[in-house]
């Protein structure tokens, strides 16, 4: 295996491009997939989600993992490699792990790594900043929904004030949450975050000569998306929503699966060209598919969480959502705490 993944953000940051550039997917592809996701959310996922500032404030959030990298070694080093997954060209993780099925969590797929000579830290973990996230999103909207139902059903002021409040405090979580988690299903859609191909070819069999040019990474992801894909044309190449259920760790597999597949000819189109700066229709084109295949994510992944939400249970000692929803339970201590 090549150096230690955690070199790609020294390298990129060498090059000389613009700040945007320094950056998975850099500021202008983050803004763009979770706003395009946002936008386009079901009609029957909570209002507030598409209120007046908040698609700006989501698109700002899920720059966030990036812009906090230098906070310090022990954060980045614990951090960074949640942005990435090393698949082989054989389609194994390490060239020995399987995508399918994942390992339940981070501290089996660490040690299913270290019986191959490596780590999370080295492989990435991409796959659990996804899942994790997702559970968190799933669980804060269930906490929205019994604070929502819980307020209907109080029987004082006070209890209804509290509700009113946790609600508005739950609407804060949700958008900060969803947005920053947004940023690592983006990241899943950038071939070079799911390949050993991460930064040019590497020291891999290479017959078709594709390029050992470190800076590539930046330049198809920062400067090219800057300049070569819109709102519009992003919009343009969204597929049809999904339901992905309540299970999302075989459909995570598979849309990192998907991505991977694209490695090759990213770098054959790298090869022709058309990420100059020019550029191509066959470079716009891929960029923009890459981005839409995210924000499709997030809009189907942010779906999927509130619907399954509603079967999920909240507070101390636990109490079903549906429960709350249908003004049985009015869980005043459980949701404030007893003590």
């Amino acid at each position: 295996m090549p150096a230690c993944r955690c070199a790609l953000l020294a390298a990129v940051l060498a090059v000389s491009f613009a700040p945007a550039a320094a950056y998975p997917w850099g500021a202008t592809g983050h803004r763009l997939v979770t706003t395009v996701a946002i936008e386009n959310l079901p009609p029957d996922l909570p209002a507030f989600l598409k209120a007046p500032g908040t698609l700006a404030s989501l698109g700002e959030l899920a720059r966030e993992p990036d812009r906090s990298k230098g906070a310090g070694t022990s954060h980045d080093h614990d951090l960074d490699p949640g942005h990435y997954l090393d698949l082989g060209d054989s389609g194994l993780i390490g060239d020995g792990l399987p995508l399918d099925p994942l390992p339940p969590d981070r501290e089996a797929y660490d040690s299913a790594l270290r019986r191959l000579g490596l780590t999370e830290y080295r492989a990435g973990y991409l796959p659990y900043s996804i899942i994790d996230g997702w559970q968190q999103v799933r669980k804060d909207f269930a906490y929205w929904r019994a604070t929502v139902a819980a307020a209907r059903g109080a029987d004082t002021a006070e209890a209804r004030r509290w509700f009113d409040e946790d609600r508005r405090l739950r609407e804060m979580i949700l958008l900060r949450d969803i947005g920053y988690w947004s940023h690592f299903v983006a990241d899943g859609s950038q071939p070079m975050h799911v390949s050993v191909h991460y930064n040019g070819w590497m020291d891999y069999p290479n017959p078709d000569g594709y390029t050992q040019a470190r800076g590539i990474h930046a330049r198809f992801e920062g400067r090219y998306v800057a300049e070569h894909v819109d709102h519009e044309t992003l919009v343009a190449s969204l597929q049809p929503p999904q339901d992905l259920g309540c299970g999302i760790e075989a459909w995570t597999a598979g849309y990192l699966r998907e991505t991977n597949r694209e490695i090759v000819p990213l770098y054959r189109l790298e090869k022709s060209g058309a990420f100059d700066d020019a550029g191509t229709a066959g470079g716009t084109g891929f960029a923009a598919a890459r981005l839409a295949a995210g924000a499709a994510a997030i809009r189907d992944l942010v779906a999927a969480a509130w619907r399954c939400s509603a079967d999920d249970k909240v507070g101390y000692p636990p109490v079903d959502v549906k429960e709350i929803d249908a003004g049985r339970v009015v869980p005043l201590e459980a949701l404030r705490g007893r003590d």
